[in-house]
């Protein structure tokens, strides 16, 4: 048992011969920021290929063309809708109102 602790006690660890970790060190830094890169670049393009935060349902467009498909409601009320949309949410500015 003394002879093993004197051993170890000489002999020190793997950098007491002045080479120590060196160059290598600088990767571990380099890998979490290239990690954090590559997160924040997949979430970003996930972001603007959603429209962001301020589209959370989708479009008043999309929505409306929806309730036509699903028979909600019918062609001139949606062709009227559309019109009011376009025209910038106005309701006094569709036509026939």
């Amino acid at each position: 048992m003394t002879d093993a602790l004197t051993t170890l006690a000489m002999h020190g660890g793997p950098f007491t011969d002045g080479g120590g970790p060196g160059w290598l060190f600088f990767f571990i830094p380099l890998f979490w920021i290239g990690l954090f890169v590559l997160l924040f670049t997949l979430a970003g393009r996930r972001w603007r290929k959603n429209g962001g935060p301020w589209r959370m349902q989708g479009s008043p467009e999309h929505t409306l063309g929806d309730r036509y498909a699903r028979g909600e409601i019918d062609e001139t009320e949606y062709r009227s809708r559309l019109e009011v949309l376009r025209a910038g949410g106005r309701a006094d500015a569709a036509p026939g109102a």
